[in-house]
């Protein structure tokens, strides 16, 4: 157990966690990019996220924590060395937490267990990127400290979205 709380739990994840992240990901990806990403694209990646993906990423289990609110998965994140070259070695891939667990500070637990497994790794600064249209994820790595950096457009069939980077020193 990496934190907890007597109802918060961050931990690796294990493949009986699979059906749950699953349900996770399509729940707080609506919510998150309905309106920023087209309908059908959007749809597309929730499809191929689905339980068996999940329980190949969850056997390996290294890079990624999941959060339990009172024995229920109530988010996850992924993290690394960073995707680019640069000052920033450390990066969070994905931090998501369910629609009915946000706004109630369970993010935060996720997000300081991913710095702190990045700091045990020893990778010095940490990168995020998250789309520019997406204000509550803006806000959080705002309120978090961490300062935009860099901005890329992506190509989503005819259409393109921003993504920020914020980064930590």
């Amino acid at each position: 157990m990496l934190q907890s709380r007597s109802d918060i739990v961050v931990r690796k994840p294990n493949t009986r966690d699979a059906e749950a992240l699953a349900e996770l990901f399509g729940a707080s990806w609506r919510l998150a990019y309905t309106g920023i990403i087209p309908h059908a694209h959007l749809e597309g990646i929730i499809r191929r996220r689905t339980v068996e993906w999940w329980r190949g990423v969850t056997s390996r289990g290294e890079g990624m924590l999941v959060l339990e609110v009172s024995g229920t998965v109530a988010g996850y994140t992924t993290f690394g060395r960073a995707r680019s070259k640069g000052r920033f070695q450390g990066e969070i891939y994905e931090l998501y937490v369910t629609p009915t667990h946000q706004g109630l500070g369970f993010g935060e637990h996720l997000f300081e267990a991913a710095r702190h497994a990045l700091d045990v790794r020893r990778l010095s600064g940490l990168i995020v990127w998250a789309l520019a249209e997406n204000d509550q994820a803006c806000h959080f790595y705002w309120r978090r400290g961490g300062r935009p950096i860099a901005r890329l457009f992506d190509a989503l069939g005819e259409s393109k979205v921003e993504r920020i980077a914020f980064a930590w020193r």
